[in-house]
């Protein structure tokens, strides 16, 4: 069967690929046509964060439902991660074997069913089992999105085209509750999951109208890398990988320990309504946004390596998280939270795409494995850890501050230590 839509001239292999002497794919591609990858790879990478983060303004809503404590509602938030985790582990490697559209549909298709049962459940058992369900079959989305943009490019256009997945992954967590806060307006929590559930339906249709198969058979089987252990040897054996993919867990765990305790904190002790709960997660968006284009635009245009810039935003995150956690104890009050937690999001937003290019960079045959381990370790890590602060209290910042500061020493320490800034090859043009 040939796929048509609007972008087929893309095809690895095709006159626009590598055979024209350019040395990607993606090289050849009209602003027009990068624009619809950036649109449809950017639904995709956006699934997984809103199934794991469109629900959080309801979480004070299920503890009374439900009549369970705080923390067995933030442990669904908890299994969703880990099965977002472990599905990026079985769809990455999937799809270097058997090519990027087959295990990015079935596992969509997964989703959709898992959203269905959650939005059924009847109790907090069955919801907490769909929730890991819903995130194991959401996790195609972002892991195969990276993988396609890895076989169309490299080099600085690798870095321009993963900064705008990047900005798509960084704000997605903190947009979802400001629309999910809007949802509860008109629905209660079961319509989250029924719109999760068409979101999926239409994240299909979009991949069977506008994806093109960006790893044909041919690209399939690359010597030394055909069985999945070669693969993860590639990639485990990389120093810079294993040492960005623990920055890049590290970072993100911070982030969702911030929004795991955030409703209870925002909505509970500041008495935030669920309307100006949603409209702190978009001013904090902005943080995400200004991060992401200052720190592609340093990559791409002043040739700044992604190296160091993580060794800023490491020690900028340790700095605001502990700020967060003195200035509570001194009572400071809201203001004394908001304002760093603003610039530890923006030094998030910084980190996002110079992980991922880091990761990804020296890994185009092993693109779907690299990106489900860097996956993984970011949501798998982010849902094991993130809980403690709900464990230490969420009746003050204090504990979302210190889980925030150890992530951000552990993150410097891998950076200096494992990835070694002075030896990191400098990005090809």
């Amino acid at each position: 069967m040939t796929y048509t839509g609007s972008i087929p001239a893309i095809l690895p292999g095709s006159p626009a690929g590598p055979s024209s002497g350019r040395p990607h794919p993606g090289d050849a591609l009209s602003r027009r046509q990068r624009l619809v990858y950036i649109l449809v790879l950017g639904a995709l990478t956006a699934l997984g964060p809103f199934t794991i983060d469109l629900y959080l303004p309801a979480f004070p809503i299920l503890e009374a439902e439900f009549g369970v404590p705080a923390a067995a509602i933030q442990l669904t938030l908890t299994g969703t991660m880990i099965g977002f985790g472990v599905g990026q582990l079985v769809v990455g490697p999937w799809s270097d074997k058997v090519g990027r559209r087959l295990p990015l549909m079935l596992a969509t298709g997964f989703h959709v069913l898992a959203c269905v049962g959650a939005a059924l459940s009847e109790d907090i058992f069955w919801l907490g089992a769909f929730r890991v369900l819903q995130g194991f079959g959401a996790a195609a989305g972002g892991v195969v999105a990276m993988a396609m943009v890895r076989d169309l490019f490299g080099g600085k256009p690798l870095v321009k085209m993963l900064s705008r997945l990047a900005l798509i992954s960084g704000l997605a967590p903190v947009l979802a509750p400001v629309i999910g806060s809007q949802m509860l307006l008109v629905t209660d929590w079961r319509g989250i999951f029924w719109a999760l559930a068409a979101y999926g339906a239409l994240v299909i249709v979009a991949v069977a109208v506008l994806v093109v198969e960006t790893l044909p058979e041919g690209k399939r089987h690359f010597s030394g890398h055909n069985s999945l252990g070669q693969r993860y040897r590639a990639v485990l054996t990389d120093r810079v990988f294993v040492g960005v993919a623990v920055i890049g867990a590290m970072t993100f765990t911070g982030l969702f320990s911030y929004l795991s305790a955030s409703s209870f904190l925002f909505q509970q002790v500041f008495s935030f309504n669920p309307q100006e709960y949603g409209l702190l997660f978009a001013v904090n968006s902005l943080g995400i946004v200004v991060g992401v284009q200052v720190s592609s635009r340093l990559m791409h245009r002043h040739n700044v390596g992604p190296q160091w810039i993580l060794a800023v935003t490491t020690i900028a995150m340790a700095a605001m998280a502990l700020a967060i956690v003195l200035l509570d104890v001194a009572g400071a009050g809201l203001w004394g939270t908001l304002i760093p937690l603003w610039f530890f999001i923006a030094a998030c937003g910084f980190s996002f795409p110079c992980v991922q290019v880091l990761a990804l960079n020296a890994h185009g045959h092993e693109a779907g494995t690299a990106a489900s381990l860097l996956g993984a370790a970011n949501f798998g890590v982010a849902g094991l850890i993130s809980p403690i602060v709900g464990v230490l209290g969420v009746s003050t910042a204090a504990p979302m501050g210190a889980v925030m500061a150890c992530t951000s020493v552990i993150s410097i320490a891998a950076l200096w230590f494992v990835v070694r800034p002075r030896r990191v090859p400098a990005l090809a043009h």
